[in-house]
């Protein structure tokens, strides 16, 4: 078994087509298509070379690992606004059901670039994770207008996002908790030309067979269901009673027993 090579610190970026599945298959092909033609623009009209980056397809997505000396800023500030706008002119003369609307997910850190089946590291993990995650399928619900929907790491917010370099405005990211199997963490959507952070903090609506809760009992329902006092021969009991072999109901069938003697 070889040694592993030393990892490099690098960019990682998810992009995936939503609503992929349900098409036909000449419509998976036609979005394959569009895909790739709409990545292939936007990264050259950037100025970033696409035949550098390696990148594993997943038919309706990709995973791409930027050479070691790209910029955050230019990834973040300008790959997305870019890959938007050219989704959006590309998608204006389809119908609806043609459409390609796409979730990226942005991160960076340390990927061995030699492993046997993939690329291992961290970064590759949670970057995927965040692609999958419940927060940015909703954003894109949330608008849906929306050609693309990002989501960031905690670090390339911080890094890059919150210092507003490059016309980016933090005030327009939500803030949100991600929960994908193991992974637990804070991130940052943006969807281009919306104001996001309305996003922050809302939880996702429960499920359709979920029972409503219960309501608490009404003060008439709570008086009817209390038991009553019945007292016979001195003896005191509450609700129905019975008294001797075959002896009489008391608050049964027969009415509350309202005497002070046996029958």
């Amino acid at each position: 078994m070889s040694e592993p090579t030393h990892p490099r610190r690098c960019i990682v970026l998810a992009v995936d087509v939503e609503r992929y599945s349900p098409r036909t298959n000449l419509g998976q092909y036609r979005a394959q298509q569009l895909f790739r033609e709409v990545m292939d623009e936007t990264v050259a009209g950037i100025g970033l070379d696409r035949q550098s980056w390696t990148t594993q397809q997943s038919g309706d997505g990709e995973l791409a690992i930027l050479p070691a000396d790209t910029s955050e800023l230019t990834v973040v500030a300008d790959f997305v606004p870019a890959l938007d706008r050219i989704l959006r002119d590309r998608n204006s003369s389809l119908l609806p059901e043609a459409k390609v609307r796409l979730r990226v997910a942005i991160h960076q850190g340390l990927v061995h670039m030699t492993g046997a089946n993939g690329y291992p590291g961290e970064a590759i993990v949670e970057v995927c994770r965040l692609l999958d995650s419940d927060p940015l399928r909703q954003a894109l619900v949330a608008f849906p207008h929306a050609s693309v929907g990002l989501i960031v790491s905690r670090s390339i917010f911080h890094d890059v996002v919150r210092h507003g370099y490059r016309g980016l405005r933090p005030e327009r990211f939500a803030q949100v908790k991600v929960q994908v199997k193991e992974l637990l963490t804070d991130a940052w959507i943006f969807v281009p030309d919306e104001d996001a952070s309305a996003l922050a903090g809302k939880q996702p609506p429960p499920a359709a067979d979920q029972p409503p809760p219960s309501k608490p009992p009404t003060p008439a329902a709570a008086t009817s269901a209390a038991a009553a006092t019945y007292q016979i021969s001195g003896v005191t009991t509450h609700g129905p009673a019975v008294f001797g072999p075959g002896g009489t109901a008391i608050g049964t069938a027969n009415g509350p027993w309202h005497g002070t003697a046996d029958r």
